[in-house]
């Protein structure tokens, strides 16, 4: 199939795509430069041409990954091989940007399909969510589910109106959604900006529940891309150079922001803020930088894998992604001004009050968990002491 790569209303490439494998294996004309995807922008040559590869590999970064959680049930019902086949059933469309594949000489329009303002099917989240289908021509592959990120079990859906998405848990406390309710009440506390999340359940079982923060003007560019469309200084750390990056494409006060998000993440000691689980919104069509996404994406934490016996085992400091510790990527912040421990005053109540409402958290671990965010809030303001010193 003949189709050409779409930024909103924007031509941006033509390409040849495999139906057959789900994947893009040839590169046409190139019609708008600046509206590339940020990651391919830097590897645009000289000679104006585009790695096949690379272009390839963004693609199908938009399907969903092989970890995830309900695959094998979905592709067995769909009777597919590969998650890439499920791309082409939304046109690549997804609730996080606006790129998409239109196919050749088509009328479709953005309008006309996007998932911020049309319906969207919710057979592909089902089943993820474990249902089985008898007919699979049956199934309505219009679905944001088709582009949606990570290895737990996640849906969309739209509740009166807004595109929410659910999110489940894993393990034997299926924590992370109460994690994400919990990150939220922090950081709410303290008046960082974060996308809320709320749990809900569903025949007993939690799962966290957010409103899209993405809208039908704007978008969300992954850290990971940003720090891939300029060159790295060998004298710079990681860190330096995502500053560097966000200075040079016109952000402000990002450092403040990035401070922010590491001082939330070593209180619920959050572990897997890897370059994908947080970035930076811009406006799909002017491309103008709006600045750092709200924090989201914070469920891998509270020690959600660790087994509580008298106190915290395992390995309690990992961290990503500017160091593999907490203990060193706190050193990271320089300026603590902004963090009011008498806001967090009582917290330990709502803490309790999210933990206490889902039956797979034991009380003594409930108990633990409190006391352990309590002591991490207390560090952290021990250091905004040493820091004014």
């Amino acid at each position: 199939m003949k189709g050409t790569i779409i930024h909103k209303h924007v031509p941006v490439v033509d390409v040849d795509y495999s139906n057959l494998r789900g994947r893009i294996i040839k590169i046409g004309e190139i019609y708008n430069i600046e509206h590339l995807p940020l990651g391919i922008t830097a590897f645009y040559s000289s000679g104006g041409e585009i790695e096949l590869d690379l272009l390839d590999e963004w693609w199908i970064g938009r399907s969903i990954p092989a970890s995830r959680q309900g695959i094998d049930n979905l592709l067995q019902n769909l009777e597919l091989r590969t998650p890439a086949k499920l791309i082409e059933g939304c046109y690549g469309l997804s609730l996080s940007d606006q790129y998409w594949l239109k196919p050749i000489n088509s009328d479709l329009s953005w309008e006309q399909i996007n998932f911020f303002e049309n319906e969207f099917s919710r057979d592909i989240g089902e089943i993820l969510f474990g249902k089985e289908v008898e007919d699979s021509s049956q199934v309505n592959r219009k679905s944001p589910d088709n582009t949606s990120d990570g290895w737990l079990r996640k849906k969309w859906i739209i509740e009166n109106g807004k595109r929410c998405l659910m999110k489940g848990g894993s393990g034997d406390y299926l924590q992370e959604p109460l994690n994400e309710a919990i990150a939220s009440i922090l950081m709410k506390r303290l008046e960082i900006p974060h996308v809320p999340y709320r749990v809900v359940y569903e025949k007993g079982e939690p799962f966290s529940s957010c409103e899209n923060f993405i809208t039908p003007e704007t978008e969300l560019i992954p850290a990971g891309d940003i720090i891939r469309n300029f060159k790295k200084d060998n004298k710079d750390t990681e860190y330096n150079h995502l500053i560097k990056c966000c200075e040079k494409l016109g952000m402000e006060q990002i450092t403040e922001s990035i401070e922010k998000m590491l001082t939330v993440d070593y209180i619920i000691n959050n572990t897997d803020r890897h370059y994908n689980n947080f970035g930076f919104i811009r406006n799909a069509e002017t491309l103008q930088w709006l600045g750092m996404a709200p924090i989201f994406d914070s469920g891998t934490s509270l020690w959600h894998y660790t087994q509580f016996v008298g106190k915290i085992t395992g390995n309690i400091e990992k961290s990503k992604p500017f160091s593999n510790s907490h203990s060193k990527q706190i050193k990271l912040v320089k300026n603590l001004d902004w963090f009011a421990t008498e806001k967090l005053i009582g917290i330990e109540e709502e803490v309790d009050a999210i933990l206490s409402k889902s039956s797979f958290i034991p009380e003594d671990r409930k108990e633990k968990l409190i006391s352990t965010i309590l002591k991490r809030i207390n560090e952290i303001n021990q250091l905004k002491e040493v820091k004014k010193e």
